[in-house]
């Protein structure tokens, strides 16, 4: 059995006294000391061995400020605030100012014994030296940042990001960071067979500033090669993530990887935003319906707005079907931009989910991750000297599809059905505008 975490409470709210009793009683808890106001509490913490400090606050609107600071200079223990009610702007301001979490009244005894042995967790492996890692050997200079966006849900876009990681890291020996943005919803760490101990939220909303060795003690190292930064594990910490944050969590990871890969969601949000102002290379991925065709011109014409560089696009189609009434040529004419690669339909790649294996690495030999190999190839800088082992590949793999020579017009039928589609969604468009 573990042993019992020290905690001291002090401070005052309704149903702390219950808190205190029902502790006090738990196996897994030792009540050190106790203490009606942070004064009092900050005189005897200079004499006690505490893990974690649990404050009362009676209002719930606005923070104690000067009862943190007291606690904070008497012990290096991490904060948990108690209260009975609090708003959004209590829990910004709290965080903010270095409190590790906070619990509303009333809750139960085990939740709050979880909360309790998170604090002391996370505060405990903050504070202890970061191991090395064991994936490829970083080569130095800044890391490159490649960000796969698509505007419509289940194209496939989690499949690609831990594709290209496998590929980068199994592959290419880079040392190589995947981080789940899909902040809500986020599926890398099933796909990954990850069952975090920590995710991005917790990372964020750590007290100082980040840095690599901060990073490190967040991450999941991956038999792949990889390591993994997971999405929240609930929906509503999403809440937590700050666009701020975001920006300096892909500034350190750049400097401490070759490559960071970003797994975004299907939307054009603040941490969405925060990730393209830093990316080298943008993946947008297409399947070949005309909804997804529709969503990927209007992303397009956003990103256009937000002056992203056109060049940093790679447009990528994915599971193309061979009797669909699109082809990849009328997706190419009607977004006005080369295809970079087509991802083909794999049975391999249900078999490597399953596993939590990178299709790159399970089936590096699968038609599914050539394809995917060659993208991540792609992706790379062109070298100083002529075209690069990445230009070659895209230009392959553009021969291939005929996009070299004057492109084929699709047949009548296909046509009409792309611009019946496109036609509907841009009256759609102006009578909305009108």
């Amino acid at each position: 059995m573990s042993e019992a975490i020290r905690i001291f409470i002090s401070g005052s709210c309704a149903g702390l006294a219950e808190v205190r009793q029902a502790l006090s009683s738990h196996d897994a808890i030792k009540v050190v000391g106790t203490a009606v106001d942070a004064p009092s509490a900050g005189d005897r913490l200079r004499e006690e061995s505490v893990d974690v400090l649990l404050h009362g606050s009676s209002r719930g609107d606005r923070l104690p400020t000067q009862d943190i600071h007291t606690l904070q200079s008497a012990s290096p223990a991490p904060i948990v605030i108690v209260t009975s009610g609090c708003t959004p702007e209590f829990l910004q301001e709290a965080l903010a100012h270095g409190v590790q979490d906070v619990a509303i009244l009333p809750q139960l005894t085990e939740s709050l014994v979880f909360t309790l042995r998170r604090a002391h967790v996370l505060n405990h492996n903050a504070a202890r030296p970061q191991a090395q890692p064991t994936g490829p050997a970083r080569s130095g200079g800044e890391g490159r940042v490649v960000t796969v966006f698509s505007p419509k849900g289940g194209v496939g876009k989690s499949t690609i990001s831990t594709g290209l990681s496998g590929a980068y890291c199994h592959g290419l020996k880079k040392s190589t960071l995947l981080i789940d943005l899909d902040l809500q919803f986020g599926d890398v760490g099933i796909m990954m067979g990850i069952d975090p101990a920590q995710t991005i939220v917790d990372l964020v909303t750590t007290t100082g500033e980040l840095d690599p060795d901060k990073l490190g003690g967040y991450v999941v190292h991956h038999p792949s090669g990889m390591d993994v930064l997971c999405a929240p594990l609930r929906p509503e910490d999403a809440e937590l993530v700050t666009e701020d944050r975001i920006g300096q969590l892909i500034d350190v990871a750049k400097s401490a990887y070759d490559m960071v890969v970003l797994d975004t969601p299907p939307h054009f949000d603040a941490t969405t935003l925060a990730a393209l102002d830093r990316s080298d290379r943008l993946v947008l991925v297409a399947t070949m319906d005309i909804p997804t065709v529709k969503n990927c011109k209007l992303a397009l014409q956003t990103l256009n707005l937000l002056q992203y560089p056109r060049e940093r696009i790679a447009l990528v189609v994915n599971r193309p079907l061979g009797r669909a009434d699109l082809r990849e040529g009328d997706i190419s004419r009607t977004l006005d931009m080369p295809i970079s690669a087509v991802i083909p339909l794999d049975k391999e790649i249900a078999t490597a989910v399953n596993r939590g294996v990178p299709v790159t690495v399970s089936a590096s030999r699968s038609p599914a991750a050539k394809a995917m190999r060659e993208l991540a190839e792609a992706l790379l800088p062109q070298a100083s000297t002529g075209s690069s082992k990445g230009s070659n590949a895209e230009a392959k793999a553009a021969h291939k599809r005929g996009e070299a020579a004057a492109p084929k017009l699709p047949s009548p039928g296909r046509q009409s059905v792309l611009k019946a589609g496109m036609s509907r969604f841009s009256k759609s468009k102006d009578k909305k505008a009108a």
